[in-house]
């Protein structure tokens, strides 16, 4: 075996950026799932386009005014005027009913897609989001589809109406005089080359950016579920600093992505000297020569004037919509390979046997766990204590198949834990953690997402075996009372309890107990405890301890310091042999020979600092 950890950092694990192929391919497929997507696309486009052709109307009447004033009435004042309202009020009207249609079919493909890369998510094996970095996963899912949301309202109808009326003007200016061509033909190339500098550095600044949004988002994610290792270990200023300068790299990568913009309004200024100054000279010259009248010029002026907002929204927009097309890419990066269902493995009735072979771990630093062998045989429960960063909650994510080994195997009734179907791994295995969730919904569907087909008889019998009787009978509608964040808020015990019942309900062979009852305080340890005690008997139990009592009471305990195991055997073997456990529990059991209650409590706490 490798003595060496291997480098994570260098393997490749964060989520990929899609490709253009893939982005285009996805974006198709979400598409076809709106009903009637081509047709309301059409329509949108044949709004948005004689929309912008009333809109360039406006300056050719315009034009007719003045010539009106200047004495060559061609019609009366009256009728140009009504038709001036009449193209003002349609342009409007139909360019707000384009906007409407393409913001709507474009918010349904990006809730969609949304959904997908949720669901997408939700399918990844746990130990690939935490290989990949859930803070990536939480960036591309809130940051990425906020800017892709915002990029598409912002710049679909824009840009759509922008190219509309880039196209009426050219073809209006064509039909007044072929000289007016003159302007777009010298101008087009300036518009251009200033597109191809800013497309040629603009994606991967903007593709960095987002990245480091996401690096952000996980240093934030890892200090606040880390938060007692890192006061354990005085962690504090550290922590400051990594989220410090990953906040500090979205900055700088921020500003270096918009200095591109910079460059690209240089190219913009220039162009619009131009295009003026190539309008005015031709203008003065048809006038000179007769070709056309002041008002006509006019009229060709205003349009030009009027171009110049839709070529400088559709380059702007070229700063949105590459911002938005790099979030589009992280987002597809997550749906584009979606993964394969793992296929029934062929493992029989679970059994309940647990086998951790020569495993060692690594997050990408120093070993978190190192040669660690475990045997849990059918009803068995081994308990795990230690000092905080032993190894004993990598122990648990490794059974509990949330982490992968990089060295060894961990074995679920004889077959690897990642080799199980989603189907026999949830007949085997059940995780409880300190920290538990409760779902928003009545106490009823908060509970049958373990049984679906659970009757109320059911869910109260485990309800009492857990002693949640204290709180359940205090809700003002039993198990119809909405609870978690749009509801009741559960109190850490009840909310335990809840997760305990829940695992009942579920009935694995295998519970994995990381810290289970920490949240109880002395108050409530004993009936916590004695839930805990409820849920592990007759089954195979893995508990990291965080009182001494509770692991005197399991049938092995493992001692864990720095990764490896240094000490096991049952409570009694422990104490005889006089090491690091029989140190702990003679501190522990002092506290309880102590004089006062409070003292007693005040010893007991510290040894369970020291463990947990």
């Amino acid at each position: 075996m490798s003595s060496v950890p291997p480098d994570k950092a260098a393997t490749g694990l964060r989520f990929p950026l899609a490709t253009l192929r893939q982005v285009r391919r996805e974006v198709s497929r979400q598409l076809s799932g709106v009903r009637y997507a081509k047709l309301l696309f059409l329509l949108a486009l044949v709004l948005l386009g004689l929309g912008s052709y009333a809109g360039v109307l406006v300056p050719q009447l315009m034009g007719q005014i003045i010539d009106l004033v200047a004495g060559h009435p061609a019609r009366s004042l009256w009728l140009i005027g009504a038709e001036l309202v009449a193209a003002g009020t349609v342009g409007a009207v139909l360019s707000a009913g384009g906007f409407y249609l393409v913001a709507r079919l474009s918010e349904r493909v990006i809730a969609n897609l949304r959904q997908d890369m949720v669901g997408t998510a939700l399918g990844l094996p746990t130990h690939r989001v935490e290989d990949a970095g859930a803070g990536d996963l939480v960036s591309r899912s809130t940051d990425d589809v906020a800017e892709l949301s915002a990029a598409v309202s912002e710049t679909v109808p824009t840009l759509a109406t922008s190219l509309f009326t880039i196209i009426a003007t050219v073809v209006a200016l064509f039909t007044l005089n072929w000289q007016f061509l003159i302007i777009p033909l010298l101008v087009a190339p300036v518009y251009f080359l200033g597109a191809r500098a800013y497309l040629a550095k603009a994606p991967q600044r903007y593709a960095d950016e987002r990245a480091a949004m996401g690096e952000r988002a996980r240093r934030v994610l890892e200090a606040i579920r880390g938060r007692a290792t890192v006061r354990a270990f005085s962690m504090e200023e550290k922590m400051h600093t990594e989220i410090g300068n990953a906040s500090w790299g979205v900055v700088l990568k921020g500003v270096r992505a918009r200095t591109t913009m910079l460059v690209l309004n240089i190219w913009m200024l220039v162009a619009e000297f131009l295009m003026l100054a190539i309008a005015l000279a031709t203008g003065y010259h048809l006038v000179a020569t007769g070709s056309l009248t002041v008002g006509a010029v006019t009229g060709a002026v205003l349009m030009i004037i009027r171009l110049r907002g839709p070529l400088n929204i559709f380059m702007r927009v070229l700063d949105v919509v590459q911002s938005g097309y790099a979030s589009l890419a992280r987002i597809v990066g997550v749906v584009s390979d979606p993964p394969a269902p793992v296929p029934d493995s062929g493992a029989g009735v679970p059994q309940g046997r647990v086998q951790l072979r020569d495993v060692s771990f690594s997050y990408g630093g120093g070993w978190a766990v190192r040669d660690v062998d475990l045997t849990i045989e059918p009803g068995e429960t081994v308990a795990i204590v230690g000092a905080s960063g032993a190894g004993k909650t990598t122990v648990a994510a490794l059974l509990a198949g949330l982490r992968v080994p990089d060295q060894g195997e961990v074995l679920v009734d004889g077959y690897p834990v990642s080799s199980l179907s989603d189907r026999e791994r949830i007949a085997r295995l059940a995780m409880v953690s300190q920290e538990v969730h409760v779902f928003s919904g009545t106490l009823r569907q908060d509970m049958t997402l373990a049984k679906s087909d659970a009757t109320d008889d059911e869910l109260l019998a485990v309800l009492d075996r857990v002693h949640a009787g204290a709180w359940l009978n205090r809700l003002p509608r039993g198990l119809d009372t909405v609870v978690g964040a749009r509801g009741i808020q559960l109190e850490p015990v009840a909310a335990q309890e809840l997760a305990l019942a829940r695992v009942l309900l579920l009935d694995p062979a295998i519970v994995i107990m990381d810290e289970a009852t920490a949240e109880a305080g002395s108050a409530g340890a004993e009936a916590l405890e004695d839930a805990a005690d409820e849920v592990t008997r007759g089954r195979s139990a893995l508990v990291i301890a965080h009182r001494l009592d509770q692991a005197s009471r399991a049938d092995k305990i493992l001692v864990m310091d720095a990764g490896r195991v240094v000490e096991q055997g049952s409570h009694d073997e422990l104490l005889v042999r006089g090491g690091i456990y029989h140190r702990l529990w003679s501190a522990w059991s002092a506290g309880r020979s102590a004089v006062g209650d409070a003292d007693t409590e005040a010893v007991k706490d510290e040894v369970d600092e020291i463990i947990g």
